[in-house]
């Protein structure tokens, strides 16, 4: 017992001497925390929802553009299954169509963060709109700016950001998800490639004016003889199909582009021969950010044009948003539209730090898009008979929304993404 005893006195000395070190120790900290409090202000870490004063510049501009040019024509290109000229002009005209790219080059120089806000403004108002200039950003003019020879940036970026759209030819008939079982083959003639092959369901073809195309230049060596090459419209041999007859965005062209024993020159070549498939991967994992972006706007559009509703129309001797139903309704729509854009602004932010970003660019277009498609069908539902007409926006926002969980991978894809990578960080012998 004495020995038990002595075992516990020592022990709790040691515990007394632990707390006045760790205390004495916390007010040194502290008094050094007092005195370069000004300095630590300066660090202080910023929320998600803080923005530079540049960003929210290029929030406010291309806010007020969307509704004063791209508004009133939605209902028309939507029932027309055609972009307007003059919004197409007007995405140039505005600089939204090289906003990375370096100034040098004709582009605006901006940081990633502000092609995802205006990716998401013009989402807000018309998401067909809004992957046009998506696709033009963070897929063709991103390939451009990290694999592009010093030639082809002189060459097309330029273009790119004031009168050229850009389309990317990955997908096939047979190769959707499976995208590197791709059938498309290049075979080199010289100084050249011979480019023949079908894509399939290619956004902005119909206007586009430069194509990142992927084909196979040796099938013995699987996906890594894909490589990436740069066709322009008038190239002979290229060819642009149907348009497809789609159920949303239906201003942004979807078309078929068909290359028959189309010659492309060897320093029309993106990075390297058997490198396409790291181009691929890299441009869809950022575009995969721009797509939550845009069924992030989708969601704030279709709520945006719905609440005001709901507080002005009556039942019963009150506003509909007063009923306490609805209001669960609404803040729950409300919590899923602020985790969608903490997701994808988190996302965003990674990928400007040079961090790894792909697991939460999978959750970003994943949960964003979920949200998009319950925020528009519910915001439908709460309307009630004027929100199933084309007079109000919501049910236009609703078939818009479905597009978001099948293209840039679909929502099964993004959920084996995530799953994988969880898997690793748990297991780091897990291939």
């Amino acid at each position: 017992q004495r020995r038990v005893r002595g075992l516990n006195f020592v022990a709790t000395t040691r515990r007394r001497m632990f707390l006045r070190a760790f205390k004495t120790s916390l007010k040194r900290v502290h008094r050094k925390k007092t005195r370069k409090f000004s300095s630590a202000a300066k660090l202080s870490r910023s929320s998600l929802s803080t923005f530079t004063e540049e960003e929210n510049m290029m929030r406010e501009t291309v806010a007020s553009w969307t509704k004063k040019v791209v508004a009133p024509k939605v209902r028309e290109m939507d029932q027309k299954n055609q972009l307007d000229p003059e919004v197409l002009k007007g995405l140039f005209e505005q600089g939204l169509m090289g906003i990375e790219t370096p100034t040098n080059y004709g582009g605006n120089g901006m940081n990633f963060t502000s092609a995802i806000i205006a990716i998401e403004e013009v989402a807000k108002v018309d998401p067909a709109v809004s992957v046009v200039l998506d696709v033009q950003n963070t897929l063709v003019t991103n390939a451009f700016l990290i694999w592009g020879s010093e030639h082809l940036k002189k060459k097309y970026l330029p273009a790119l950001a004031t009168e050229t759209l850009g389309c990317f030819c990955l997908t096939e008939w047979g190769s959707g998800s499976d995208a590197f079982a791709l059938k498309t083959r290049a075979v080199k003639r010289g100084d050249e490639w011979v480019l023949n092959g079908t894509k399939a369901w290619i956004t902005n073809s119909a206007e586009a004016g430069l194509f990142i195309v992927f084909a196979n230049t040796d099938f013995s060596k699987g996906y890594k003889g894909i490589t990436a090459f740069v066709v322009e419209r008038n190239n002979p041999g290229l060819t642009v199909g149907k348009k497809e007859d789609k159920l949303g965005i239906r201003a942004s062209s979807t078309c078929e582009v068909q290359f028959t024993d189309c010659v492309v020159k060897s320093e029309n070549i993106l990075g390297d021969v058997g490198v396409g498939y790291k181009i691929a991967i890299g441009t869809l994992n950022e575009g995969r950010i721009g797509i939550a972006a845009q069924m992030l706007g989708l969601a704030e559009g279709a709520f945006e044009s719905t609440i005001p509703y709901l507080i002005d129309r009556k039942a019963f001797g009150k506003s509909v948003a007063d009923f306490q139903g609805v209001q669960f309704d609404y803040a729950k729509l409300a919590v899923d539209i602020e985790s969608a854009r903490l997701m994808t602004f988190n996302a965003a932010r990674l990928k400007e730090e040079g961090k790894d970003f792909v697991k939460e660019a999978a959750m970003a277009k994943y949960y964003s898009s979920i949200t998009a498609e319950k925020v528009a069908s519910k915001a439908v539902e709460m309307l009630g008979g004027v929100g199933f007409t084309k007079e109000f926006p919501v049910e236009k926002f609703f078939r818009d929304s479905k597009i978001g969980q099948i293209y840039e991978g679909t929502t099964n894809i993004h959920l084996q993404t995530i799953a994988k990578i969880v898997r690793k960080e748990f297991d780091p012998s897990f291939k």
